[in-house]
């Protein structure tokens, strides 16, 4: 019956956060790399994972409302983003882990504003991301617990992503040339800040083919802004309180059901997601530029496992996108009188693709004769 758990949940409860355009949600694995189950191991045991993801943001968005003329005049800002998450995690003991995560982004930004609103351009970022690692700790004994469990995480997040990446802009520079810039927040490899990870996961099983799964996570960015300019001062004078990018929190909540009908090859799993960049962040300062956002996505998903490799697949279909109004909005609101908010671009959907391959036996006996 742990073979149903394992592939269930390993498979489809991935506490990755997944950015869906100019609102800068960077892919984060947490504590248990890239899935909730990582502390079912065995002391000693260890657990690689790889995770792809892709979108294409282009829908923009002012709050709640579309604006859908962006793209029938074709000034919508696009970006195709590429990111792979390594991750390695050890038992510990058979409730204590410990996991690192190497994350790599290849990103593509395609747009008419950044480049003297003349004709469109790209920019382009690739490379190193934020390096995270972490230890988790199930609160209760897998042994004793095999059906339901609740685990723990707690991780910091390194400033090892180059979080100043430059491109040339065209028809922006002196007598109307080119000129090189930091490309947008949205597609720098890093942030610039140490963050702090907290994470909660949990698992319980319905039936014998049915479990139900969760995961809460929060990334602390106490960085108020990382010095990089923005250039955004250029576009208009009430710009100026947006010429520094900053460094914001992150979080994100999922929830669903996995249903494993064939054991142990095949399962499928349905839920929801919701992940956000917030107006202000948890620890420390809020200041520079900033595009605070949310998006509320349902999410199917499948899986194959072949012995100890795990295959899944999941698409993330947004429901809801927000782009509520900033901090530098509200001041440039109260400073000139005029209603301010600025728009953001996100995606229809996301793809994500993993797999993991596990080296050594199962963590947590059979369940039969419990």
């Amino acid at each position: 019956m742990f073979t149903l758990f394992f592939l269930a949940v390993i498979t489809f409860t991935s506490s990755t956060l997944n950015g869906q355009g100019c609102v800068a949600i960077r892919q984060y694995a947490a504590c248990g790399g890239s899935n909730p189950a990582t502390a079912l191991l065995s002391p000693g045991q260890w657990q690689g994972n790889m995770n792809y993801r892709y979108f294409k943001s282009f829908r923009h968005f002012r709050g709640t409302h579309e604006e859908p003329d962006r793209v029938a005049n074709g000034t919508e800002v696009i970006n195709h983003a590429h990111a792979w998450d390594f991750s390695l995690n050890y038992g510990l003991t058979n409730r204590l882990y410990v996991t690192a995560t190497l994350p790599f982004v290849q990103n593509v930004r395609s747009s008419l504003y950044e480049h003297g609103r003349e004709e469109r351009n790209t920019t382009f970022s690739r490379g190193l991301a934020d390096v995270r690692v972490g230890v988790g700790f199930w609160l209760m004994s897998p042994e004793r617990s095999p059906k339901g469990n609740l685990a723990l995480g707690l991780g910091i997040k390194l400033p090892t992503g180059n979080y100043q990446a430059t491109d040339i802009f065209y028809n922006v520079g002196p007598n109307g040339g080119p000129q090189v810039r930091p490309v947008d927040q949205s597609i720098q490899p890093g942030d610039g800040g140490f963050g702090a990870t907290l994470e909660l996961q949990f698992f319980q099983e319905v039936s014998p083919a049915l479990s139900v799964y969760g995961s809460a996570f929060y990334l602390a960015n106490p960085r108020a802004s990382n010095g990089v300019r923005t250039f955004r001062e250029t576009l208009s004078p009430v710009l100026a309180n947006e010429a520094v990018m900053s460094v914001p929190d992150q979080y994100a909540l999922r929830a669903g059901l996995s249903w494993a009908p064939s054991l142990p090859a095949l399962s499928f799993s349905l839920g929801g997601r919701y992940e956000a960049i917030p107006v202000r962040d948890l620890i420390g300062g809020s200041g520079g530029f900033r595009r605070p956002g949310a998006v509320a996505s349902v999410e199917p998903g499948v899986g194959v496992s072949l012995g100890k490799l795990t295959f899944s697949l999941s698409a993330p279909i947004a429901l809801w996108r927000n782009r509520p109004q900033s901090l530098t909005d509200r001041a440039t609101e109260l400073a000139t009188g005029q209603p301010r908010n600025g728009d953001a671009a996100f995606a229809d959907y996301l793809v994500n693709f993993g797999c993991t391959f596990l080296i050594g036996s199962a963590a947590v006996p059979a369940m039969d004769g419990h």
